[in-house]
């Protein structure tokens, strides 16, 4: 079978996913979150989750091997989080959208559940690097929507 990357991403997209603003901090101190939509959960026990970094991306070399990073799933409500830190050149976080974690990472106010992560291994996966980290805390929520991404758009629960 043989199809194009349009026709591929076409129907990758038809798989409804949450937001979430990917965070860390430069060696440096610069805070910077990245919106993605790849995080899976991996294991229990251990805690483990995983998000996906494109290659390509303007800010690799600070998102690939952080030793701390957190994953903050996004509400509805913060849809314009989402788009802000989507954008090449625009992933410095301002100071009032996070509080600092545990580790060090940003935490998104308001997000659902924020997930304070360890670098725990990279994998190479094609465009895209795999990166696994180990849940050290969590913070979530009591209530709030989550902000859904559907076939090229954000869309509600209903």
């Amino acid at each position: 079978m043989s199809f194009d990357g349009r026709e591929l991403r076409n129907a990758l997209g038809r798989f409804a996913t949450g937001v979430c603003l990917i965070t860390t901090v430069t060696e440096d101190g610069e805070p910077l979150a990245l919106t993605a939509n790849s995080f899976s959960s991996v294991s229990l026990d251990p805690p483990l989750v995983l998000w996906n970094l494109q290659n390509n991306s303007d800010v690799y070399a600070h998102f690939a091997t952080p030793n701390y990073f957190a994953i903050n799933v996004l509400s509805l409500e913060q849809q314009a989080l989402s788009n802000q830190y989507a954008k090449k050149g625009e992933h410095t976080l301002a100071p009032d959208h996070f509080s600092p974690g545990k580790f060090g990472a940003p935490i998104i106010r308001d997000a659902l559940v924020s997930f304070d992560c360890e670098l725990e291994a990279t994998h190479e996966g094609g465009d895209h690097l795999i990166i696994v980290g180990r849940v050290h805390e969590m913070l979530s929520r009591a209530d709030g929507e989550p902000l859904v991404f559907y076939s090229g758009g954000y869309r509600e629960l209903s």
